[in-house]
Parts: structure tokens; C-alpha cells; sequence
């Protein structure tokens, strides 16, 4: 009778239901796949930022947010089969190279052709600059100190070296950084002092002695004979150099060569004899200041030993433009013999 009573269905049993784990392993799954969808994104700011600002742009929000770039796309099946970057096709290309004279000549050509006008104008401004500046240290400091400072960086080179007496200066210019040992022609790296020098002496009076000197070594294997042509032929080259322009007149000038005669030192050491090998410019007759005294001895004849004395012939003093004459018809010469 109870049970009838009690109804015949059946108690519920105890715990969760069977769907329940079911559910909750879907659940699980789902909440990973989310996680890895969030670890495999990457946040980028700025992209993130211009997304933004382009929405609201399109709602009309008043807010305006700078993007630094507009956002792309990315598929990772255009980066994995994208084809290759096109080569361009190579196209055959022949050169031609000119000789070393014909190529010397189209670059002198093309660079007379480029600065012909700017170079004369160029180097006509530092002419005049340095003319000025001499003219005032020639009045205020006179030829000596003027000179010193015109050729200041000669100096501290050790090319050069300036001293002055009762009535001349005296210009040295050393073998090293003017001649080759044995030659006559300047070194080009000497030309911008030699410009100076044509333009102090065009401002300083009175006459031009170019005197050449060597060691007593004699020379071989050289188409100079003797000391004495090679002493000549380096005056005569520093008295063309100076003379060119027409900036110093040539009725200055005399061409001297002393050859071994008059050295500096004893030529019994190398660096004697260098120091014998040398050019003087002595321009005579340009200081007139009373009350000097003796010459002043030039910076490496100071406390000398005297040389010995040599007995050589007398060296005429000619004009250069004679000097330059005869050179020319004892060449002549030769070539005819």
C-alpha cells in the first residue's frame, strides 16, 4: 500500500549527471582554443592605434589619433608561394679604353673646358689678397720680417730659410722637396711656394741673382756632365719659374752656378752635403736701413767650420735670357755631333 501510495518512479541517483562531464571536457577545450587564439595573436600598438583612429573617424568621434601607418594585411600563403623578385635581363655592354694620351688629353681638355673662367678668377683673388698683406708687413716690418712671414709654412718645412745683410736678402731653398737627386726639374709639390716667391719678389726692389750649388760628389750616369751644368741648369729652372706671369720682369734676373765652390758646410758627411745642395735667390740692393752692421749669417752656416778652399774657374755672371740661349745652341750641338 505505501508504495502504491509513494508512486512508482525511481529516486534520483547521487551526483552529477552523466552529461555533465561531457560538457565540462567541451568546456575545457574550448576555454584552451581561446587561450591559444589569444597567445598566437600579437598585439601591435600602432596598428592598434590607427584602427582605432579610423573608427572613430567613421562614427565622427572628435578625437583624432595620428596613425604612423596604414595597417596591412598579412596572409601567410602570399609569403609562403609568393613568386620570386624578376632579375632584369643583363644587356651586353663594351668598353673602350683610350691610351694614356689620348685619355690625358680629353681630361686636361674637359677640365679647361669646366674651369677655365672660375680658375682664372680664382686664383686671381689670393694673388691680390697676398699682395696686400705683403705691401703692409713690407711698411710696418720691413723686407726681412715680410718675407718671413709670406713663406712661413716653407720655413716650419724646413724648405726653405730667409736671412738678411746690410744690402740683400738671401732666399735658400733646399734640395729636399724641390729637385730629384741629380735633376733639374722642379717637384710640382714646390710650385705653390715658388708662386709665393714670384709674388713677394714682384714687390720687392732691386736685382735677382738665382745661384745653384751642389756637394762635391760627382755625377754618373747623368746627362749632365759636371756639377757645374747641374748647378746651372737648377738656377736656370727656379729663374724660369719665377719669371713666368710676367709678375717679376726678366732684366732682374742673373743665373748663376757655383757647383761645389761655395759650400755651407764640409762635405764630409751626408747630411752636410744635402745641406750643400741648395738655390739661393739674393736679391741685392733691397734693404737701404742705415745703422745695420755686418751680414747676418744664414741659420745653418752658424759656427761652421770654414771650408776648404777650392780653386775653381771664375763663373760669369750672365742674363738669363742669354743663359738660356746658350743652353739651347750647346744642345743643338750635341744632337748635331
Amino acid at each position: 500500500m505505501d508504495a502504491e501510495l509513494g508512486g512508482s518512479e525511481d529516486e534520483p541517483e547521487e551526483g552529477a549527471p552523466a552529461w555533465m562531464s561531457t560538457f565540462a571536457d567541451l568546456m575545457s577545450l574550448l576555454m584552451c582554443f581561446f587561450v591559444l587564439l589569444l597567445s598566437f595573436s600579437e598585439m601591435d600598438v600602432v596598428k592598434y592605434r590607427a584602427i582605432a583612429g579610423s573608427m572613430k573617424e567613421a562614427f565622427g568621434v572628435q578625437s583624432k589619433i595620428e596613425a604612423e601607418s596604414i595597417p596591412k594585411g598579412t596572409s601567410v600563403i602570399k609569403q609562403e608561394f609568393s613568386p620570386g623578385t624578376p632579375q632584369p635581363t643583363p644587356r651586353p655592354v663594351i668598353n673602350q679604353q683610350t691610351t694614356n694620351d689620348s685619355q690625358r688629353s680629353l681630361q686636361v681638355g674637359s677640365q679647361s673646358s669646366q674651369n677655365g673662367g672660375e680658375q682664372s678668377g680664382a686664383e686671381s683673388v689670393p694673388q691680390e689678397l697676398l699682395r696686400e698683406k705683403l705691401r703692409e708687413m713690407l711698411s710696418s716690418q720691413g723686407e726681412e720680417e715680410a718675407l718671413r712671414q709670406v713663406l712661413r709654412d716653407g720655413i716650419v718645412d724646413g724648405k726653405i730659410d730667409v736671412a738678411a745683410s746690410l744690402n740683400q736678402i738671401t732666399i735658400r731653398i733646399r734640395e729636399q722637396g724641390s729637385f730629384a737627386s741629380g735633376q733639374a726639374d722642379l717637384n710640382p709639390d714646390f710650385e705653390p711656394l715658388i708662386e709665393q716667391l714670384r709674388t713677394a719678389l714682384a714687390e720687392i726692389e732691386g736685382t735677382i741673382s738665382v745661384e745653384g750649388h751642389t756637394d762635391n760628389v760627382p755625377i754618373k750616369g747623368n746627362h749632365f756632365e759636371s756639377n757645374w751644368d747641374l748647378s746651372a741648369a737648377r738656377a736656370l729652372t727656379v729663374a724660369k719659374e719665377l719669371m713666368k706671369q710676367g709678375t717679376v720682369r726678366e732684366a732682374r734676373f742673373m743665373v748663376v752656378g757655383h757647383a761645389d765652390t761655395r759650400p755651407l758646410k764640409p762635405n764630409d758627411t751626408p747630411e752636410n752635403r744635402a745641406a750643400n745642395r741648395r738655390v739661393e735667390i739674393v736679391i741685392r740692393n733691397s734693404l737701404n736701413r742705415p745703422g745695420d752692421g755686418d751680414a747676418a749669417p744664414l741659420p745653418e752656416a752658424d759656427n761652421a767650420p770654414p771650408a776648404p778652399a777650392v780653386e775653381a774657374p771664375a763663373v760669369e755672371v750672365v742674363p738669363v735670357a742669354e743663359t738660356a740661349a746658350l743652353q739651347d745652341a750647346a744642345v743643338q750641338g750635341a744632337e748635331a755631333a
